[in-house]
C-alpha cells in the first residue's frame, strides 16, 4: 500500500498549561485536535490515531497531505489571539509504501514522517525531497529547501524541504535555503547539565528545560516553570527560546549576565544558563559550548 503519512502536534502545548491553566489549556488542545481531524477529512484523509497532543493521519497522495497540513496551520493559528498566546503546529509528512494492519499503518514511511515532525520547528511543515517531487504545481511554489540530514538505515542523507503556508511578510521567520551540501551540518552545541552531557547537532536539534518530568533536562528549582525554555538548532545557530514566568539568566564568557524573558537569544561561544533566577543563586545551571559555530551571531 502506498500513501502519504502525516504527523502534526501542537507546538509548546506543555507551556500552554503553564500560561492558561489546566482547564483552558486542555480545552484549547482538544479544539486543535478536532480541527486537525476536520482538515484531514476535508483533504480526503483518515486520522489513524491521536497521541497526546498529536495526530497521525494517512492520505492517498502527497498533495492531499500537503493541503491538509496547510489548512491545519492556518486554522490553528487563528485560535491564538483569542486566548493571548501564539499557537501553531509542527508537522512532518512523507509519502511511500506502508503496511496496514487493523486500521494502523507501519513501516519506514511512518518512521520517517514521525522524524520529520520532530525536526520541524514551531509553525513549520517539513517533508523530504522524494515526497516533495510527488507534489503537483499547486504546492511546488511553496517549497523551500532547508538542509540534509543522515537518517539511520538509509545510505543517502535525507533532504529536508519546508512547505510554506503563509507569506514572508507575516509574523513568521523563514529558514533560508541551503546553497550547497557543504553549507550545513558543521555546528554543534555541547551542553552540561546536572552531571549529564548532551551534544546538539544535525541528529539532535532540540533540548527542553523545565520542571515537567517530560523535559529533556528537568529543573528542580521552584522558580522554574514546567516548560521553561528550549534550545533549538536553526541551520548553523543555536537559539535559546524562553517560555517561562521568571525568565532565563544567560552569561557569556567575559560579559555581564543578561535576562531573557519570553524572547529568544542566539547562543555563541561559551557560557551558562540559569533558570528562573540568577546564576549565583541557582542550584542547577546549564553550561554550553558552541563548536564549529559561525563567527556572526545576534539575538533572534
Amino acid at each position: 500500500m502506498d500513501c502519504a503519512v502525516l504527523f502534526a502536534d501542537v507546538s509548546g502545548s506543555t507551556a500552554l498549561y503553564e500560561v492558561l491553566g489546566d482547564e483552558r489549556a486542555f480545552a484549547l488542545v482538544e479544539t486543535c485536535l478536532k480541527t486537525m481531524s476536520e482538515c484531514t477529512a476535508q483533504a480526503q484523509g483518515r486520522v489513524v490515531k491521536t497521541i497526546g497532543d498529536a495526530v497521525m493521519a494517512v492520505f492517498g497522495s502527497a498533495d492531499q497531505a500537503a493541503s491538509a497540513a496547510v489548512q491545519m496551520q492556518l486554522r490553528v493559528a487563528e485560535f491564538g489571539p483569542a486566548v493571548g498566546v501564539r499557537l501553531s503546529l509542527r508537522i512532518g509528512l512523507h509519502a511511500g509504501p506502508v503496511v496496514e494492519r487493523d486500521g494502523d499503518v507501519f513501516g519506514d514511511t511512518v518512521n520517517l514522517a514521525s522524524r520529520l515532525c520532530d525536526l520541524a520547528s514551531k509553525g513549520q511543515i517539513v517533508t523530504d525531497g522524494d515526497s516533495a517531487r510527488r507534489l503537483s504545481s499547486q504546492h511546488t511554489a511553496r517549497l523551500q529547501r532547508l538542509y540534509s540530514i543522515p537518517v539511520k538505515g538509509k545510505e543517502q542523507e535525507v533532504e529536508l524541504i519546508e512547505i510554506a503556508w503563509q507569506a514572508p511578510s507575516d509574523d513568521k521567520t523563514y529558514i533560508a535555503p541551503v546553497r550547497s551540501a557543504s553549507a550545513g551540518g558543521g555546528a554543534r552545541l555541547a551542553l552540561e547539565f546536572d552531571g549529564a552531557q548532551i551534544v546538539m547537532g544535525p541528529q539532535r536539534r532540540k533540548v527542553s528545560f523545565g520542571r515537567d518530568l517530560e523535559a529533556d533536562c528537568v529543573v528542580r528549582d521552584r522558580g522554574a516553570s514546567r516548560a521553561h525554555a528550549m534550545i533549538e538548532r536553526r541551520r548553523e545557530h543555536f537559539v535559546l527560546a524562553d517560555h517561562s514566568s521568571n525568565g532565563c539568566f544567560v552569561t557569556f564568557d567575559g560579559r555581564p549576565e543578561l535576562k531573557v524573558h519570553r524572547e529568544e537569544l542566539t547562543l555563541v561561544g561559551h557560557g551558562w544558563i540559569a533558570f528562573g533566577q540568577p546564576r549565583a543563586e541557582a542550584q542547577q545551571v546549564a553550561e554550553f559550548t558552541c563548536l564549529e559555530a559561525p563567527p556572526a551571531a545576534a539575538s533572534a
